[in-house]
């Protein structure tokens, strides 16, 4: 016999015909139930030979059994025991699910239930281990015992109590079991998800974010667009939501995905971000009045403060009602925290607050986290703290309101597991806010991640309590974080319904176009592998280029056409004629084809023969595959011309180039078919027609085989197949004019411009002294020297050569490295030698205030330099590096201005005027440092203070504060000490005149130190961590 619900159906109820559930079906429905109590009885027990299984009982929709069985033992043949196991879907084929669960496990004694026996267990069931318990869970002759009274009429009852969390990786249809959906964990999102989970069910406040004018933002950075995106699906969606676009609009990388953070710190963050819903909302400010009141004078501050949540503390503290009477609790200012009454100086003073109103949602945040000082770390209070589900508040107000009770109705409760370094957040959401007495138990609901289940209100609120108790209900580690209570009086109007006429329509008609156009990309996608991609160019890429063949690669700007790979060159011409406008007999396709040389150069393409051929085929699999597209001269192609007819077996496609060396630049003169046995001079007219020359003109003729190879063609009355080195269609021809004065240009052959060409590089020059300098691109020939490449670079910045510094690239990272000296004997091709071939190439200057020959006999010091008024400044130094510390004095000299009085050969302070001479009788210079408590814990700058004998100690003290430019107010904190051997006696400073003697070496005692004054104060400079976590504050940068 097995207690089971009635009617279990797998993967719960039988959905209606719109696929989605009624409340009434969910109701009926207990399979998606967290928690149930099994039994099975055993019958014939003392003849078990062999492992049983009960029934299935449904709990979060998997089936649960009871599984018992006799143990023996070889090495101890008279001992057995039995096994007592709860197994959890052990007939699924999945090994991707998972299930959580903690369970009782009990043998029912028939005498006195309370002696019946009982073990507890958690684990966390998956398909490896799909059963969990003891294997000796009771020794066999006790259960046996007529007398223990486990056994009745060979008979022994067997009962489990398991509560469960809802499963993961099995088919959970959050919005079949709850009308919810859940939100995708993008690594370390759950945080975040929890409290937008949150923010969604509060209606109201969901209602102001679909408002918000968002029509011109852009959909990638705008974050109350992507904010209404989220919300949109998860009220419209049946499957779990994204949220990257969100993370993304935020300005987050990928990694701060993978970085848990704060959830209240992510509140107050979204809420800055998108204040303008909550102003106009007001539903989430609380306002209250924050005062002192001095208790001897007439004297009293206040100031009237909003905020978004309420902090609690919760050490030592029962429940939240205590943390609310501690948050009001007057504070005593007096003794050393006296209030500093301004005219009326330090008053004792009552500090405290008081609230004016409640808003209609309260977020209470929970101080969980604490600063441990005996660890320098945060710690996690995982205290029991107790909140009720109905919260009245009107007794912490300065003013109730009869008529509107600030009574509140717990609506959400945020859950930590874990400790400080991470853990886990989910949220326990009662979205209809039904929590006010009724005959209807509200419906609560566990949102974790994109698992969202039905839960019940002790789960959400008795077993997030926290604490170390014994129950099987509480978790270590577990509790509540942050609560949203709702006022009663507004729970109609800030949970009202949000329906699809509450979405503006410009809004919905956006959102569904997004998703439409991500449809259609994720289609493509997924057919990407049944297409390919045809580059196509034509001549007026052509034109302009500077370089080796035909175009530039990296910078042409291709016709793209998206094909499918099975499709027929005949099919893909006659798309091409419609889209580029030219008839078929128009056009001629010409494919680019790679050389062993290195060449890129169109190759024939017979159509005739190939047009029935698909174009993975024709490509030999290259994708993207690029084809040089021929067509009619357009002024030509409305008169219906069509392209000459091409043998390929006796004529040839050349290229032709001019060159003009004045300009040092090439001309594109377009293509021409000629026979191969056509002679070199028959080409000449068209070269000159082509150029704009006069007929007749002599012309100087190379071929361009290959970057760095360009031979010139010396026989103008051979053929082509034997002028041209393996001729081929797609050969280039350059040509320039044979003219006297090309002599005087820099590159005067086609010759020595290519040979430039080759050797040519773009160099980014990056100012060292400047941080993330993006720097200017300067085109050098790899074979120039130092002194070369420093003229160039000086005549851009419009400085002298000898003024400049240069320093290598970092090879690890992006950076300057060591510097080159000026006598550098090697290349500019041997300092780029280790950049990879596409890498940017880039090195780093500095501009100098001396030459770099004088420069580079120098060492650079960084100094600091403590002026007059007790300042810090930093100072670069640049003395002979064989000198001595003189030499880095006389450098001081030049870079500091000194008083006349003072000599730069001591290393110490500079001294004011009035304190450089001394009476040697009745004066003294003392030092004096800062320290706090401890005198051995010094800090900040020391300096030298000139006393007089007999001096009324005030004195000295109005000289120090004036020295140190320190405000009375801080200064009255300031005590004064005289160190002597590491121990400080306090002055009374109204009592106290200066004595020489105080501030001498004590006689026999010549070796230590002599006395000095301190100034025993609290340390502000900020204090450097111990520890460097990779944790970073959350920011959302749009």
């Amino acid at each position: 016999v097995c207690v089971i619900p009635a009617n279990p159906v797998i993967n719960g109820n039988v959905a209606m015909a719109d696929g989605h559930n009624t409340e009434e079906d969910m109701e009926d429905d207990t399979s998606w139930r967290s928690e149930a109590t099994c039994r099975f009885v055993v019958e014939r027990f003392s003849r078990l030979s062999e492992s049983v299984l009960s029934p299935s009982c449904f709990v979060r929709n998997l089936p649960w059994k009871i599984m018992v069985m006799p143990r023996f033992y070889p090495d101890r043949p008279h001992q057995k025991s039995v096994g007592f196991f709860l197994q959890c879907n052990a007939d699924s084929d999945s090994t991707s699910w998972s299930c959580h669960a903690q369970a009782m496990l009990k043998i029912i004694n028939y005498k006195d239930d309370e002696k019946s026996f009982s073990r507890r267990i958690s684990h966390l069931f998956f398909h490896k281990e799909n059963d969990w318990g003891f294997s000796n869970f009771m020794s066999w002759s006790d259960v046996t015992d007529p007398e223990r009274g486990f056994v009745e009429d060979d008979q022994v009852s067997f009962e489990v109590y398991v509560q469960a969390d809802a499963p993961h990786g099995v088919a959970w249809d959050s919005k079949k079991h709850t009308g919810y959906v859940g939100l995708k964990n993008q690594g370390a999102t759950c945080y975040m998800n929890s409290l937008l989970q949150t923010l969604f069910f509060t209606n109201q406040l969901r209602r102001a974010v679909y408002m918000m004018p968002t029509e011109g933002d852009d959909s990638s950075k705008s974050v109350p667009l992507a904010l209404q995106r989220v919300f949109y699906e998860l009220q419209h969606s049946d499957k779990p939501v994204g949220t990257k676009k969100l993370t993304k609009s935020f300005g987050w990388e990928t990694l701060d995905s993978f970085m848990q953070h704060d959830v209240q710190e992510l509140c107050r963050v979204v809420s800055s971000c998108s204040v303008c819903v909550f102003v106009q909302s007001c539903v989430c400010v609380c306002v209250f009045r924050s005062y002192i009141q001095c208790k001897h004078v007439d004297y009293r501050s206040e100031r009237i403060e909003d905020y978004y949540d309420i902090q609690l503390s919760i050490k030592g503290k029962k429940n939240i009602f205590e943390s609310f009477k501690d948050y009001v609790a007057v504070e005593q200012l007096d003794g050393d925290n006296k209030y500093d009454a301004g005219e009326h100086g330090l008053q004792e003073a009552e500090k405290g607050v008081k609230f004016l109103t409640f808003p209609p949602i309260l977020h209470l945040q929970l101080m969980r986290f604490m600063y441990d000082p005996q660890t320098d770390q945060n710690i996690k209070i995982n205290d029991r703290f107790e909140f009720p589900e109905q919260l009245p508040l009107d007794e912490f107000l300065q003013k109730t309101d009869s008529k509107d009770p600030a009574n509140y109705i717990l609506h959400a409760v945020l859950v930590h597991s874990g400790d400080n370094h991470g853990g886990h957040y989910v949220v326990y959401l009662n979205p209809k806010g039904d929590g006010k007495v009724s005959v209807k138990e509200p419906i609560w609901c566990k949102f974790d991640d994109d698992v969202v289940s039905r839960c019940t209100k002790e789960e959400a609120i008795e077993h997030n309590y926290g604490g170390h108790d014994d129950d099987l209900s509480v978790r270590h580690c577990t509790n509540a974080y942050m609560l949203v209570y709702i006022r009663e009086s507004k729970l109609s109007e800030v949970l009202l319904a949000v329906n699809d006429v509450d979405i503006p329509q410009q809004l919905v008609e956006r959102l569904q176009e997004e998703k439409r156009v991500e449809a259609q990309k994720r289609k493509e996608r997924q057919e990407a592998h049944l297409y390919m991609q045809v580059q196509i160019v034509t001549e007026d890429q052509f034109c302009g280029h500077q370089g080796n063949d035909m175009y530039d690669e990296e910078k042409v700007k291709y016709t793209v056409f998206k094909v499918l790979k099975s499709s027929t060159l005949q099919e893909f011409v006659q798309n091409l004629s419609q889209t580029m406008g030219f008839p078929q007999d128009q056009m001629r396709l010409w494919p680019m084809q790679a050389r062993s040389n290195g060449t890129k150069r169109p190759a024939m393409l017979d159509y005739e023969a190939d047009c029935s051929k698909s174009m993975i085929d024709l490509s030999d699999n290259e994708n993207p595959w690029t084809i040089f597209l021929e067509t009619v001269d357009p002024e030509m192609a409305a008169s219906g011309a069509t392209l000459p007819k091409f043998d390929k077996d006796h004529d040839v496609m050349l290229f032709l180039k001019m060159y003009d060396p004045k300009s040092r630049s090439l001309n594109y003169c377009g293509h021409i078919y000629t026979a191969i046995s056509c002679r070199i001079r028959d080409l000449l007219p068209v070269m000159c027609e082509r150029a704009g020359f006069q007929q007749e003109t002599s012309l100087i003729l190379y071929e361009e085989v290959k970057p760095n190879l360009t031979e010139r063609i010396q026989d103008y009355d051979v053929s082509l197949d034997k002028a041209l080195d393996e001729l081929m269609d797609g050969d280039i021809i350059v040509f320039q004019k044979d003219d006297p004065e090309n002599d005087s240009s820099e590159l005067p052959t086609a010759k020595d411009y290519f040979r430039d060409l080759y050797h040519r590089v773009d160099v980014i020059f990056c100012d060292k002294t400047i941080h993330n300098d993006p720097g200017f691109v300067v085109t050098l020939s790899n074979r120039m020297n130092y002194f070369q490449v420093a003229k160039t670079v000086a005549q851009r910045l419009n400085t002298d050569p000898m003024l400049l510094q240069f320093f290598k690239s970092q090879g690890y990272r992006d950076g300057p490295g060591n510097p080159l000296r000026h006598n550098y004997e090697g290349t500019l091709r041997d300092l780029l030698q280790f950049f990879k071939p596409r890498q940017p190439k880039k090195l780093y200057y500095q501009q100098l205030k001396m030459k770099i020959t004088d420069f580079e006999n120098r060492r650079s010091f960084k100094s600091i330099w403590l002026n007059s008024q007790y300042r810090e400044e930093e100072i670069t130094l640049y003395p002979d590096k064989h000198g001595c510390v003189r030499d880095l004095l006389e450098e001081c000299k030049k870079a500091v201005e000194l008083s006349p009085q003072c000599c730069p050969l001591v290393v110490r302070p500079e001294l004011p005027l009035d304190q450089v001479d001394l009476d040697k009788d009745t004066e003294m210079l003392i030092p004096v440092a800062h320290f706090h408590k401890e005198v051995f814990g010094t800090f900040g700058i020391p300096f030298l203070l000139k006393i007089r004998q007999g001096e009324p100690f005030r004195d000295v003290m109005r000289r120090i504060q004036s020295m140190l430019e320190i405000q009375e107010k801080e200064f009255e904190k300031f005590k004064f000490a005289i160190v002597m051997m590491g121990r400080h006696q306090y002055l009374t400073e109204d009592e106290y005149e200066v004595n020489l003697k105080d501030f001498q070496p004590q006689p026999g005692n010549m070796s230590h130190p002599r006395p000095w004054l301190g100034l025993d104060h609290f340390n502000k400079a900020p204090k450097r961590g111990r520890y460097t976590y990779l944790e970073k504050a959350i920011k959302i940068h749009n």
